[in-house]
């Protein structure tokens, strides 16, 4: 499943690691070009996971159309090949209204399969996957982590082990099919000619997105984080296993269940964001589709999206 090239021309994306200001910045970037944001994060999707996913206000979203937010109840599962396929149509949509789409967020797998296409996955195997999540449980991440690296070495390589929800679903793909996922995920970036203009992700100093990252963290728990997802938790349908692995709710759910305190759920949260940080700039530095914006923290968001708009001309 792909998009046609001369699509992706139309598009604009602004990606760049978690808490390194894409919102204010795609707000501005999206007024001034008249454009439509498509929300590119895997957990803005579900409706009711708000704060935690730092996910665009009210009042944010009256003041530019966003899409694919709140389009999920919390025990739904969304594949990537989904959120592909209703990127499409959205898109579609907003050109046909005389917008741009504007992708704005940080969810890297959505913006590689956006960018190369997505190759058709076997449907999910609950019943393998619980068995693999179990087994993560009860020995431990490092030991599904080394099983992937005996059976599909560039997926491990390209993994961290505490990514446990994409770990596992390689392990299924190579037991589903018997071959690697990474053999089947070998879709190639279009001829230079005719890829979007337009992909940027924001570059930020390590020091001081780890800092803000703390900060936010500590903020979205005195918002009321923990009401929300005790409030999650008590639906009647529940939270699907793609949201309960959501950054941040793990941890919370954790703590509501009395397996830790909430000091050592914040600051597990903190550690955990950090590292996903990290990992969320390797992948878009080896997106060689992507234009790093490099930013040092003190520009303000008009100033990252008058680089962007200069980026454009030039």
């Amino acid at each position: 499943m792909k998009f046609e090239p001369a699509l992706l021309q139309k598009c604009w994306f602004l990606a760049g690691p978690t808490a390194c200001g894409k919102t204010d910045t795609g707000l501005l970037l999206a007024e001034r070009l008249g454009a439509e944001i498509i929300g590119l994060d895997s957990m803005s999707l579900y409706r009711g996971m708000d704060l935690g996913t730092a996910k665009p206000t009210a009042e944010e979203r009256c003041r530019v159309p966003h899409h694919l937010i709140d389009v999920l109840d919390p025990h739904e599962e969304f594949t990537v090949a989904d959120y592909v396929h209703q990127s499409e149509a959205v898109c579609r949509e907003i050109l046909d209204r005389g917008k741009v789409p504007l992708f704005v967020g940080g969810t890297g797998l959505y913006l590689r399969g956006l960018l190369r296409g997505v190759f058709a996955a076997p449907p999910a195997d609950w019943q393998l996957r619980g068995q693999l999540e179990e087994r993560a449980q009860r020995e431990g991440h490092e030991v599904l982590h080394s099983e992937l690296q005996r059976v599909d070495p560039p997926a491990a390589a390209r993994l961290h082990p505490n990514d446990l929800r994409r770990v596992v679903r390689a392990l299924e793909v190579f037991y589903l099919t018997g071959t690697p996922a990474s053999q089947q995920q070998r879709e190639q970036p279009l001829p230079i000619e005719q890829r979007p203009p337009h992909v940027y992700w924001l570059s930020p100093p390590r020091d001081w997105l780890y800092e803000r990252i703390n900060r936010r963290v500590v903020s979205m728990i005195e918002a009321g984080w923990v009401d929300e997802v005790r409030t999650l938790l008590e639906r009647d349908q529940g939270l699907s296993r793609t949201a309960r692995q959501a950054l941040g709710y793990q941890e919370l759910i954790a703590y509501l269940n009395g397996e830790c305190s909430l000091e050592g759920a914040i600051q597990l949260i903190q550690t955990r964001t950090r590292q996903f940080a990290k990992r969320q700039h390797t992948w878009f530095r080896n997106l060689e589709e992507c234009q790093p914006i490099e930013i040092t923290g003190h520009e303000t968001a008009e100033e990252v999206a008058a680089r962007l708009l200069t980026c454009e001309s030039a």
